[in-house]
């Protein structure tokens, strides 16, 4: 865990806490609660908690579960108040946060349910103004909030206060804010099927919690916790009211910590310890603040911004520019496998041996091609045996129109061609029914479920024709935490990672590539990588894998920092046409995926966006001029 110190605090308003992953975070946070609930059971007092929801306190309830069942952590003293509820949604709705408070906690703990309580969003909107006084008023009769954990919403709300809340706002109903609805859409599988209200506890509710935590995870935070816990106070970030708490602290990851000063500019806050990758990436900070090109850079740039320790210690300025320049330009290649029968000394992969087994693990069936998909097909053009690996089968992500379609082609198959089969006509027929009765989110039966799940292979398998990859040589893992039929899923199993390591036994790649992007809104980006490292780390002393050379690619959300690519595959223009024609084989994803997220543009504009953005940001440092570039980092197990 990273403290704040004395100089950081120039910047940071509130108290913030960088832990290693969420996981270690959450502990800590489970812990903080069960010490306040010892705490007040030896008092002979109730403690007060207000609970959040979302994916973030996923794991701190997951913790505090396991105190109770495995260290007899009783919660009978406890009282519990949830920040907010959709309006109006009945209870036992999937999207409900009355179901989520009981299926994550309340149900696995020995809490009394009249100590519990979730914003009823089935009052009628008559009596909403006086269920919300009341709210209160059982808050303040149960001795008031002794901690309150939150999350954070993209648009820096807490709870569903919206830009433009005020600091003194009570308990209310409120209109989402549209990306709230939009961040939303995914868990209704619709942003038309999203209530427009909500009730949520107000700014003022909140800051009246004698502890306050907020929690964030993953880099697509970061942002957003920066102005958090840096910026302004204002109400167009109402997280921001939480710097005028005394006793308020932010719990983060790494990832969601990458824009605070102390992390994405140490200089600016001390002293630091200049090593090789903190001078490179200051480099290129440099070199886009003041907009030149790494060999322009002088002495007086260093200095006027806060590396002069930089160059005392490890200068003149020319050879740092000159050091760090060919570092950068020996990421480059053409040759992602290594190229045969060359000197690989300066080359980020290995010349020999030729050709490689490739191994690309896609943690949705159409990942591959979207966020490597030109240096894929220069895997292949260069003769290497590549392998496809997907790892779910991501069949929620199907239209049910998409579904009835292909039940009925399969109907007009059987008679055009004279088959025999009354199993299909049933399958038409029970994809029908199952379609039009089913409410928003709710999970398909698991025949849909399957045939969801074909149409997404049979996209795959055309994807990597194209490409030229055997038959053969596509994986289709399905993964069983993925198989819920539902956007949550669930932990990474055993079963999981077995079926991860064996097929690294079976295939004994030279090469693995692997999606190393932690922003997957959903979270599958994050259990498929997992599932990988936690496979390598079993099978790390075969002889095979000590050979091997692990890339982690970025998907749709996100992608490598300049400074930390490791290897860089310049994509011609020609190979960018060919990318996006084998994303376009994935035709359920095409136009308008069912989970877009809040960015407007389809998956492969993103994709092409973001490598044409990485060629760029390589020919502003003072390289060559790339149409696009695909962006790997090296992960040693």
């Amino acid at each position: 865990m990273d403290q704040s110190t004395a100089l950081e605090k120039q910047f940071e308003k509130i108290p913030a806490a960088v832990y290693e992953d969420a996981g270690m975070a959450s502990v800590q946070i489970a812990k903080t609660i069960r010490d306040l609930i010892v705490r007040k059971q030896k008092a002979g007092k109730n403690a007060v908690l207000g609970l959040a929801t979302g994916s973030s306190p996923m794991q701190v309830y997951d913790e505090l579960v396991r105190m109770h069942k495995e260290e007899g952590l009783s919660f009978k003293n406890v009282i519990t108040f949830n920040l907010d509820e959709y309006y109006p949604i009945e209870p036992d709705s999937l999207q409900s946060y009355v179901r989520y408070m009981r299926e994550y906690l309340l149900d696995h703990i020995d809490i009394d349910p009249a100590n519990t309580h979730v914003p009823d969003g089935t009052i009628d909107i008559e009596q909403i103004s006086e269920y919300c006084v009341a709210y209160e008023n059982k808050i303040k009769e149960a001795g008031g909030l002794d901690l309150q954990i939150l999350g954070i919403g993209g648009t820096g709300h807490i709870g569903f206060n919206e830009p433009g809340s005020s600091q003194i706002s009570r308990t209310r109903l409120i209109t989402l804010d549209k990306i709230t609805r939009t961040a939303a859409a995914s868990d209704f599988f619709g942003e038309e099927f999203v209530p427009r209200r909500a009730i949520t506890m107000g700014v003022s509710t909140i800051l009246e919690a004698k502890q306050i935590i907020l929690m964030a995870w993953g880099e697509g935070k970061a942002k957003v916790i920066r102005k958090a816990v840096e910026g302004s106070i204002t109400d167009q970030v109402p997280a921001t009211f939480l710097q005028n708490h005394p006793n308020a602290n932010i719990i983060i990851d790494q990832a969601a910590a990458e824009e605070l000063t102390r992390v994405k500019t140490p200089w600016l806050v001390g002293p630091c310890n200049w090593d090789n990758k903190l001078t490179r990436k200051a480099v290129v900070w440099l070199c886009g603040v003041i907009d030149k090109p790494i060999l322009k850079l002088t002495p007086e740039d260093y200095n006027e911004h806060g590396m002069s320790d930089l160059i005392a210690d490890h200068g003149p300025a020319y050879d740092i520019n000159i050091r760090i320049f060919n570092e950068l330009q020996h990421t480059i290649t053409g040759w992602p496998g290594g190229k045969p029968n060359a000197d690989d000394s300066q080359r980020p992969e290995r010349a020999t041996p030729y050709p490689k087994r490739v191994l690309i693990f896609s943690p949705h069936p159409d990942d591959d091609v979207i966020s490597m998909g030109g240096t894929l097909l220069r895997l292949v053009d260069q003769g290497h045996e590549v392998h496809i690996a997907y790892q779910t089968s991501g069949n929620i992500a199907v239209f049910d129109d998409d579904a009835i379609r292909f039940a009925d082609f399969a109907k007009d198959f059987k008679q055009v061609f004279n088959l025999h089969d009354d199993k299909i006509d049933t399958l038409f027929e029970d994809v029908l029914e199952a379609t039009e009765n089913k409410a928003p989110g709710q999970a398909d039966p698991r025949p849909v479920q399957l045939l969801k799940g074909l149409i997404r292979r049979g996209e795959a398998k055309a994807a990597c024709r194209y490409c030229g990859i055997k038959d053969e040589n596509i994986h289709f893992m399905d993964m069983p935490f993925y198989e819920t039929g539902k956007v949550r899923k669930k932990p990474l199993s055993e079963e999981d990672i077995k079926i991860t390591e064996d097929l690294l036994k079976k295939v004994q790649p030279h090469q693995i590539y692997a999606a190393g992007d932690l922003s997957d809104p959903h979270g599958t980006h994050r259990v498929c990588l997992n599932a990988v490292m936690q496979a390598l780390d079993r099978i790390k002393s075969d002889d095979w894998a000590k050979e091997c050379y692990v890339w982690l690619y970025r998907g749709a959300w996100h992608e490598w920092d300049v400074h930390q690519i490791e290897m860089a595959v310049p994509i011609s223009p020609i190979e960018l046409i060919r990318k996006r024609r084998a994303v376009f084989k994935h035709q359920s994803q095409k136009d308008r995926p069912l989970f877009p997220g809040s960015d407007p543009r389809e998956f492969w504009q993103r994709a092409e966006d973001r490598n044409r953005g990485t060629a760029k940001a390589y020919d502003d440092l003072g390289f060559a001029e790339y149409e696009a570039i695909e962006a790997f980092v090296r992960y040693v197990f």
